[in-house]
């Protein structure tokens, strides 16, 4: 006896072709409205949903496939002697196979549409169908992803059926989809009151940020993951991960191949240059002592050449993260098994929700990213003295890091190289301070970022005799007119951005 395979998608991707598959193994088709269409269109035999029911699709096609001869047909146990005797007295024909993709809610939703017409992107047949199938998985193959039209081809194919676990896989993936589009929903209609964010992939971690702690990553169920692990001996930690999303994140800031050394979620070295190794070479030449169990970050595809400096140089990195990697580079990197790589893909990553998430006191902080480029237009001179061409480029490469430092940030650059960092201090001038050590003489002519205003000029005295030229700042304090008066007597030029940039 031929088997059943029920389709009705509103994603018809590929749809044919699964279905006329699915004939060639011997299934009859089940289908809807437009579903039913298409499949005719290329000469498939199709049965619609209303002849089974006898009864019309009705509604605007809100009605369709909500009736006992259908969902019977999904949910009745196979071999139950009673489930199947009741079966046959009601005319009942066993469905085997549920392809069910929901209608495009969220997609809707993110187009801005609202009122009415997201209202009928609600889906209500499509989850009752998904959910009963994946109920009764032990019997009953459902499938709510394109993606999968393949393997589950596959396996009917080679066995005339798909095998327990593809459909307990796909059943568990089901309730996952129903569960997030319902929080989707719910988000939507709350109007952001009450979150549909969704955790998907659970990846034990080695460790959390101590040994002693468990650590676990999982993706957020709306956005595919874009990033992969190309090398990985030695498994990742919760602060690999921390990190690699810091420095990933920082690199991005800029246009021109950048490098980036990352330690404890703080930048220890950063540098542009036209060439993405001597890039490196500069940001990892910025503070080598920090340098030692560090994360890398490149802007660019990684050439041999800097895994060859990380080698030669006998560099302690913990991963490295760039948006690919060369062929010779990735031969090389086996001299380093225990050297983590990973490869973004970054158009997925651009193409992220630009929201953030930290878990605090029993519940979830949510924040836009911080994604606000400063370009020259947007700079105020407020000293006497405005900044030369060359020190502009510098004070914007500045703030480009300086936003990815925890506060208090200071930042001193020269060339578009970091001369100095000094960040998650509880007084500006400690940072500054701490900066000026770690540049040392390659203080002279730097100019300094700052991620915050000045609440008052200690710090443009100590840049002052460290040899600070330019300082960037948002401005706002309450002494901004005292903060301005020194910088003028010591000879400094400040420029101010009108926003901060602070990151705890």
């Amino acid at each position: 006896m031929p088997k059943t395979a029920l389709i009705s998608v509103s994603d018809k991707t590929g749809v044919a072709e699964f279905a006329k598959q699915l004939v060639d193994a011997g299934y009859e088709i089940l289908s809807t409205g437009g579903t039913a269409d298409v499949i005719r269109a290329e000469g498939i035999e199709v049965t619609d949903v209303s002849e089974v029911t006898q009864f019309p699709e009705c509604f605007g096609g809100r009605v369709k496939t909500m009736h006992p001869k259908i969902m019977g047909g999904v949910l009745y146990r196979r071999g139950d002697s009673e489930h199947e005797a009741q079966a046959k007295d009601l005319g009942v024909e066993s469905i085997d196979l549920v392809v069910v993709n929901l209608y495009p809610f969220e997609e809707t939703v993110a187009k801005g549409i609202a009122g009415d017409d997201v209202i009928e992107q609600i889906d209500i047949g499509g989850p009752t169908l998904l959910r009963s199938a994946a109920k009764n998985h032990k019997h009953v193959t459902v499938v709510c992803d394109i993606e999968d039209y393949d393997r589950v081809i596959k396996e009917i194919k080679q066995s005339g059926d798909t095998s327990p676990q593809l459909r307990s896989e796909l059943a568990t993936k089901v309730f996952l989809r129903t569960a997030a589009y319902d929080a989707a929903i719910t988000s939507a209609l709350s109007e952001g009151q009450n979150s549909g964010m969704m955790l998907t992939n659970g990846t034990q971690l080695r460790y959390g940020e101590n040994p002693h702690q468990w650590g676990a990553y999982f993706d957020l169920y709306d956005n595919k993951r874009a990033w992969k692990v190309i090398q990985e001996e030695k498994p990742l930690s919760y602060l690999n991960i921390l990190d690699a999303d810091g420095a990933w994140n920082l690199v991005c800031e800029y246009e021109e191949p950048t490098a980036a050394c990352i330690k404890h979620a703080n930048p220890s070295g950063v540098a542009s240059h036209t060439d993405i190794s001597e890039a490196f070479q500069r940001c990892y030449d910025a503070d080598r002592l920090s340098a030692f169990g560090v994360i890398v970050a490149l802007n660019r595809p990684c050439p041999a050449e800097v895994i060859a400096k990380i080698i030669d140089q006998k560099i302690f990195a913990e991963v490295i993260i760039a948006p690919g990697y060369e062929p010779d580079a990735l031969e090389m990197l086996k001299k380093r098994p225990k050297l983590r790589a990973l490869e973004v893909d970054s158009k997925k990553w651009k193409a992220e929700k630009d929201v953030t998430y930290r878990s605090m006191m029993g519940g979830i902080l949510a924040q836009e990213r911080d994604t606000k480029v400063l370009t020259k237009n947007d700079l105020t001179v407020v000293t006497d003295a405005a900044p030369t061409d060359a020190q502009i480029d510098d004070l914007l490469f500045a703030w480009g890091v300086v936003k990815h430092a925890k506060s208090n940030a200071i930042v001193f650059a020269q060339d578009r190289v970091t001369t100095g960092i000094g960040c998650g201090q509880t007084s500006r001038v400690d940072s500054t301070i701490i900066a000026a050590r770690r540049a040392g003489d390659r203080a002279k002519g730097s100019v300094m970022a700052s991620d915050a205003f000045f609440p008052f000029a200690d710090s443009i005295e100590t840049a002052a005799e460290n040899g600070i030229v330019a300082i960037i700042q948002p401005g706002g304090s309450i002494r901004d007119e005292e903060v301005i008066a020194r910088a003028n007597e010591l000879g400094i030029v400040m420029v101010t951005t009108g926003f901060r940039a602070f990151k705890h």
